[in-house]
């Protein structure tokens, strides 16, 4: 039967579909499609040909494997191809891929088959070619025939020997291995260019190989690129051994990396356990994979076995679900996490991806959302990788539709309506209503009954979880008409502990302002500025009424934490919830402004504090250093004046010494304190 016009012209556009993204994946390390979507449209030509046999050409993209190389490189070419793989998708497949290998070996068909099975590296295939032991060649794959030579680069990858170790390698001996860039070098690379303000790569594999074909082998030398090695090509003046797995075993002994994960399995039902255990490490491992490789492990029922056009027999690759895959974004909308911070998020048209369904992926922020150009209406890749939330990866702005809108970051909470604060220097926009926001509610409450704060004894995390999960406590005001009638109905909170509570949180209603002022929660105030901006306004009203220039008057108080303070007073929402507080019967001795200690005994010094101290706490040595006129810090550098040490001191000990910090006990601490 002839085929339609239809179905011909169909496979013409899956053609030129074809060969377009193989030259953006081979020629220009571009890709604007992930693996999945791409697979789709090889199987759809697949199918097409494989039904109407008549309308396959000699130049269609199923009858060889990419497309030319670049003419900035020399050409190589492969004297036995770089063939690809036949992919599975599923069970079913694989196990029709076994029935074939044992129905073309003729052997018994209850006879399981071994399989030399490796992890499939999502990275760059490239061939190694060596003559008497020293590297000579470097080459990618191209287009399976003809690849490009890459020698001054695969030089630069340390895994790669130069020369071979031991004896009884043959003259001439090609291997074929996967170059890769290991996540967290990766994670560092985009970092450093993201810092640079230069080009970021999408992912681990277009990393790797645009850093192969790098002109400058100094660019390349600068990339942390890795290589596995998984086959051997061409072979003369030498004997190889007789199974896949040892010929690994054996490049492993002349100084070639290979996987360790790899196996020796029997039939497919091995094959099967150890897809599903590399599936379940796959997240663990410091590399990005696919999917699994199975490969007949004897050679010589390799070589019974042959190959098609396009692929060998003997191998095939047995894939993951897809972690990447194309989806339109519906809109885009903003959640507020537990520190205020508001990220936008995307609602996606539901795709299924990563073994899941996934209708929303964040968007990190407004700087990446604004980096990546993402606007409501966009195509986009999203990705995701195990537990880890779905994200957006690129925009297809080829398929950009008309009127896809941009999306500016909201000027109020959409929790709460408290205004949104963004700083130039930040990239994370955030709600300024602390103290009353329900999103921040647990958190805030935590930081409010935190020892340095207002030391709520008693009232830790998972109870004030309970609290916030039943309503019952908004606010840090609500805490203070909390009953013993409504404490003993909470889990693990009997009579007794509920009146002891009480007393607790009747006693921190006498503080200080400092401890007021830092149990409030407010973003970059911590204990040394709280206290800071205490001693400089000396009263709750003039610090409300303070401009953000009048803020900056205080001591380590710059641009950024003036604007956070000021914001965080202007906020309505915050000035009730104060003034609940104050009504409740929080007190602390206010006095007029005044400024920071000008004449104590350690004014001007900076100190650390180390160890266990001997007659007192660290707290109370804190709180004699700072009203003495010190500052007390956390970490020991150059700008550190003493060390204060105790018993079981650690690494500050350490470091000030080598740094020739002055360090003094207990009782040279109490010295420096005395002296007038």
């Amino acid at each position: 039967m002839t085929a339609s016009a239809t179905t011909r012209k169909r496979a013409e556009s899956l053609r030129e579909q074809i060969r377009y993204h193989n030259y953006r994946y081979h020629v220009l390390d571009d890709p604007e499609l992930p693996d999945i979507e791409y697979d789709r449209l090889v199987r759809e030509l697949e199918a097409l040909e494989r039904d109407n046999p008549e309308i396959v050409t000699p130049d269609s993209p199923t009858q060889r494997v990419g497309a030319q190389p670049v003419k900035a490189f020399g050409s190589v070419a492969h004297k036995m191809p770089m063939l690809s793989l036949e992919n599975a998708f599923s069970e079913e497949e694989l196990r029709n891929f076994n029935r074939r290998v044992v129905d073309r070996l003729d052997v018994d068909p209850g006879s399981a088959i071994s399989y030399a099975a490796e992890p499939k590296l999502d990275g760059a295939a490239v061939s190694l070619l060596y003559e008497n032991g020293q590297l000579v060649r470097g080459a990618t794959r191209g287009d399976g025939t003809r690849g490009e030579d890459i020698t001054h680069n695969v030089r630069t990858i340390e895994a790669v020997p130069l020369s071979l170790l031991g004896k009884g390698f043959p003259r001439t001996l090609e291997v074929r291995g996967e170059v890769f860039m290991p996540r967290a070098g990766f994670q560092e690379f985009n970092e450093i260019a993201r810092a640079k303000g230069e080009k970021t790569f999408v992912n681990p594999r277009n990393a790797a190989a645009g850093s192969l074909r790098q002109l400058d082998p100094r660019l390349t030398a600068e990339r942390p690129l890795d290589i596995y090695l998984y086959a051997v090509g061409q072979v003369d003046g030498g004997q190889l051994p007789k199974r896949q797995s040892q010929v690994l075993d054996r490049l492993q002994d002349w100084g070639f990396k290979v996987c360790p994960e790899r196996r020796v399995v029997e039939g497919v039902e091995g094959c099967l356990e150890f897809y599903r255990a590399m599936g379940a490490r796959r997240d663990l491992l410091a590399y990005d994979i696919d999917g699994v490789v199975y490969k007949v492990d004897r050679l010589d029922y390799q070589a019974q076995l042959g190959f098609v056009s396009r692929a060998p027999r003997w191998a095939i690759a047995h894939k993951f679900p897809a972690q990447e895959e194309l989806t339109v974004i519906r809109d885009i909308e903003f959640q507020v996490g537990r520190t205020g911070a508001v990220t936008p998020v995307a609602r996606l048209e539901p795709v299924f991806v990563g073994g899941v369904t996934v209708s929303n992926a964040t968007l990190h922020n407004m700087h990446e959302l604004h980096r990546k150009d993402v606007r409501i209406g966009d195509t986009v890749i999203v990705r995701r990788a195990g537990d880890v939330i779905p994200e957006v990866v690129a925009v297809l702005l080829e398929r950009r539709v008309k009127g896809a809108r941009i999306v500016k970051a909201p000027k109020k909470c959409p929790i709460c309506g408290s205004a949104v604060l963004f700083i130039d220097e930040e990239a994370v926009a955030r709600c300024t209503g602390g103290l009353f926001c329900p999103a921040q509610r647990a958190e805030a409450l935590k930081h409010f009954a935190s020892r340095r704060a207002m030391d709520i004894d008693g009232l830790g995390g998972k109870l004030i979880e309970q609290l916030v999960a039943v309503d019952r406590v908004k606010t840090p005001a609500d805490l203070y008409h909390l009953s013993v009638d409504e404490l003993v109905t909470l889990e693990r909170m009997g009579q007794k502990s509920a009146e002891k509570l009480l007393k607790s949180i009747e006693r921190s209603k006498a503080t200080t302002f400092s401890r007021f002022l830092y149990a409030l929660g407010v973003r970059e105030v911590g204990e040394a500025t709280a206290s800071a901006l205490a001693s400089h306004f000396g009263n709750l009203d003039a610090l409300v009424a303070a401009d953000e220039e009048a803020l900056q008057a205080v001591s380590d108080v710059g641009p950024v934490v003036a604007a956070r303070v000021h914001a965080f007073f202007e906020e309505k929402h915050n000035k009730a919830v104060i003034r609940g507080l104050i009504d409740a019967g929080v007190t602390w001795v206010e006095r007029e402004s005044q400024a920071p200690v000008a004449d104590g005994p350690l004014t001007g010094k900076v100190f650390v504090l180390t160890g266990t101290l001997a007659g007192m706490t660290r707290d109370e040595a804190k709180d004699l250093i700072q009203a003495a006129g010190g500052k007390v810090t956390g970490s020991v550098s150059q700008k550190t004046d003493f060390v204060v040490f105790g018993d079981k001191a650690g690494s500050k000990l350490t470091k000030a010494q080598k740094l020739g910090v002055k360090t003094v006990d207990e009782e040279g601490l109490k010295k420096l304190l005395a002296d007038q």
